[in-house]
């Protein structure tokens, strides 16, 4: 025996030791996961060839640590998890490396050992769950379970299903029912994998009269069971919810027992409230629970242990069945799934795993009694404390009063104002692990389900306390954006230009596009001008400084070419914002056409300067003889008796789109303006107060009465609502008295880079 440890010990040690090196390996990377950020781009992602020599662990450890880092959203979350679950979670990452080693041994002792980790196990998991002489089954899928008791009823009803298979049940075809409240996907899974029609599958309605609008409809049950009976169908196993996958209510499991019992029908029960059975004090109505036929634990994410095996347990007479079902196995490498959950129950203790759903329960008391104070905020939980879901929403108190409002409208509103409401918790506080469900008669609401996710984040008191702040920061929002919706609308409808676009999805202020006005024909070009158009005016308005968030809408939304407006505070002044934008989208417009037409202004100045060119090198042929044009003879000529000849130059101005005399220039030794350019169009913003952002209406209790604003801020809003009117700029000297080929290109080349509204050049020689 002494032998064995000194065999035993430095094997194990040194497995645990090189299980913590790996660790801390992986989560010591996260330190360094931004500076491999920059350089991850650059390395090569395709698969590498096997090295000759093989590498170190090192090396390995760094490879799996890089393929983590490859998202960045998902790598951050990732590492959190990691941390968060401590030295327990080491305890069951160390086990299944144990059970790899373990595996290795030879029979007898392999088979000793497995038998007295599962009979262990399932002994502590009985006495913990208040589950009297049951067995267990450890499985990966938390539907596998289920599937296997499934079977395990089919072999117990019909006596010769092993040797006729289908044949036998298809003579009196077996139900399975479940709650209309449960995992849409399960039905199917089971039919599937047992190979059952889906007429197999009862969907069982719940309550819409009395109790809870979750829970499942007993008197429903009964009838549909009479039903199913008559036509000679056989009622084989129910599926009843111990907290629904949404809400967390739980069936009435005492009436669905008593019920299975009358007709000879298996009861199987899963949800988070089972965890509720580990504490000292429990619910009647989830301690009933205790005495259905079989119900399926879910412990990781209970107790933060990862890579954990789930657990159904269930009551069984006949070990021949329960074998025939896949329920218990003669494998015993299969009987060491329950190694990590061995470990990991023995570090935790019995103390520490009743501490952990006790923490999550308290969690969830704690947010509850602090929403139940909140204006606006409807929660919808079971009352009598046995169930650690809180799933609320945001109530519009005053559609009610509102008429005119359609009331299909105000709720599709506010399951959009619900879905931003759930979105921003989750990213302000993700320790809480908030998420968003729809519920059939409440639509959209946040949820938040402690005793899946707050020992896996480590989601602690002041959290909750964080959360509730944040939730009371942005009920306002949400009420004044609601509120102000309606004049979005009509002001946006009375304003020429702009369209205003029903979303109901959009979680905003509204949703508007500027319609570009255009006389194409072709509507390919005209969605691409309504496109330029609206995006250019989204850039202008994102680079305005207001506490509105412009955006161009989801990725994949039905509308395009929209400009989608945000959330919005109390003093917004819509009628502000809908001009400012009309103005922008009108502004925009003008210059595009500008620059469209200046192409062809352009292209005529040209043909018309060279004509005047030709024309004024003939006059000066005519005028100075052909022995001047000569290189040689001219120079000679011009020295002895030089020409006094006036220049005659000529001006392009591409606001009026002509050449001009440049006499005027010669002698006044100025540059005369031509005709000025039309005035741009300004934003008619009213005048502001200092420190007041734009579309903020000016109140005593506004902020833009602090005299905390910055003055270099004031100055460039103001500067950006002056928008003067440019100076028109000088004509362009156009000198057409040399008659040269270099200055006839040079004057094309100049022309033809022009891009502002006057554009000057060198005198041409």
């Amino acid at each position: 025996m002494d032998g064995k440890h000194r065999w035993w010990n430095p094997t194990l040690a040194e497995m645990g030791k090189n299980l913590n090196e790996a660790m801390k390996m992986l989560e010591d990377g996260q330190k360094s996961a931004e500076d491999e950020r920059e350089t991850k781009n650059t390395k090569e992602r395709h698969t590498r060839p096997l090295q000759g020599s093989g590498q170190n662990m090192v090396s390995i450890l760094q490879l799996v640590q890089t393929l983590m880092n490859e998202d960045e959203e998902e790598e951050s979350q990732a590492f959190r998890r990691i941390q968060n679950v401590g030295e327990q979670g080491h305890m069951a990452l160390l086990g299944h490396s144990l059970a790899a080693y373990i595996s290795v041994l030879d029979k007898d002792r392999l088979r000793k050992l497995t038998t007295r980790i599962l009979s262990d196990t399932t002994l502590w998991l009985c006495r913990l769950f208040r589950y009297e002489n049951g067995s267990a089954y450890y499985h990966e899928d938390d539907r596998e379970g289920l599937l296997k008791v499934c079977r395990l009823v089919i072999h117990s009803r019909y006596e010769d299903y092993t040797t006729e298979g289908f044949n036998v049940l298809y003579k009196k075809q077996p139900v399975i029912y479940m709650s209309a409240a449960s995992r849409p996907e399960l039905g199917q899974y089971l039919c599937n994998q047992l190979g059952l029609p889906l007429s197999c599958l009862c969907r069982v309605p719940c309550n819409t009269m009395f109790g809870s609008q979750h829970q499942m409809d007993v008197a429903s049950l009964d009838r549909i069971l009479k039903e199913d009976i008559k036509l000679g169908k056989s009622p084989l196993l129910l599926v009843a919810n111990a907290g629904t996958p949404a809400a967390g209510h739980t069936d009435k499991l005492a009436r669905l027992k008593e019920l299975c019992d009358e007709n000879n029908m298996w009861l199987h029960v899963e949800g988070v409230n089972l965890a509720m059975l580990a504490l000292g004090h429990v619910s009647s109505s989830v301690l009933a629970a205790t005495k259905c036929d079989s119900m399926t634990l879910t412990l990781g994410p209970w107790l933060g242990l990862p890579a954990v095996p789930a657990v159904t347990l269930y009551r069984h007479e006949d070990p021949a069945l329960s074998l025939a079902a896949g329920l218990t196995t003669s494998q015993p490498v299969e009987k060491l799934r329950a190694l990590p959950l061995w470990l990991s129950l023995q570090y935790l203790g019995h103390s520490g795993i009743v501490e952990r759903i006790k923490h999550a329960s308290q969690l969830s008391q704690r947010l509850l009694e602090n929403l139940k104070d909140l204006p606006s905020i409807k929660t919808s939980v079971e009352h009598d404390g046995n169930s650690p879901v809180v799933v609320f929403k945001f109530f519009y108190e005053g559609s009610g009063s509102d008429s005119t409002v359609n009331l299909s409208t105000i709720e599709r509103e506010s399951d959009a104002m619900n879905q931003w409401l759930g979105e921003q918790l989750a990213a302000l506080i993700p320790s809480c692990g908030v998420d968003i469900v729809e519920l059939e008669d409440e639509g959209l609401c946040v949820r938040f389900n402690p005793m899946m996710t707050s020992a896996v984040l480590g989601t602690a008191t002041q959290d909750i306390d964080q959360l509730v702040e944040c939730v009371k920061v942005k009920i306002p929002i949400i009420q004044n954006t609601l509120q102000l919706k309606e004049e979005f609308r009509l002001e946006v409808e009375r304003v020429a230009g702009l369209s205003y676009v029903v979303d109901y999805s959009w979680a905003g202020l509204g949703v508007l596009r500027y319609e570009h006005i255009s006389e194409e024909v072709d509507l390919g070009k005209r969605e691409a001008e309504l496109e330029k158009i609206n995006a250019l005016l989204l850039k202008k308005l994102n680079e305005l400084e207001s506490d509105l968030c412009f955006s161009s809408g989801p990725e994949f939304g039905a509308e395009k070419h929209c400009i989608y407006i945000g959330v919005a505070t109390e003093d917004l002044d819509v009628s502000e914002l809908v001009e400012t934008i009309a103005v922008m989208g009108r502004e925009i417009e003008e210059n595009s056409r500008l620059l469209e037409n200046m192409t062809e202004v352009v292209r005529k100045g040209i043909l018309e300067a060279e004509e005047q060119l030709q024309k004024a090198n003939e006059e000066r042929l005519l005028e100075e003889g052909v022995l001047r044009q000569i290189p040689l003879v001219g120079s000679v000529l011009n020295w002895l008796s030089p020409v006094q000849a006036t220049p005659k130059g000529r001006t392009f101005n591409l606001t009026a789109g002509s050449l001009e005399s440049t006499e005027t220039t010669y002698v006044s030794k100025a540059q005369v303006t031509g005709t000025s350019p039309p005035p741009t169009p300004t934003l008619g913003h009213a005048k502001r107060h200092p420190g007041q952002r734009l579309f903020k209406r000016l109140s005593r209790n506004s902020d833009a009465m602090s005299e905390t604003s910055s003055i270099s801020h004031l100055e460039e809003v103001e500067n950006l609502e002056a928008a003067p009117t440019p100076e028109p700029q000088p004509s362009i000297p156009t000198d057409l008295s040399t008659p040269s080929v270099e200055s006839h290109s040079e004057e094309s080349h100049e022309a033809e880079a022009l891009d502002t509204n006057t554009v000057e050049s060198e005198s041409l020689r």
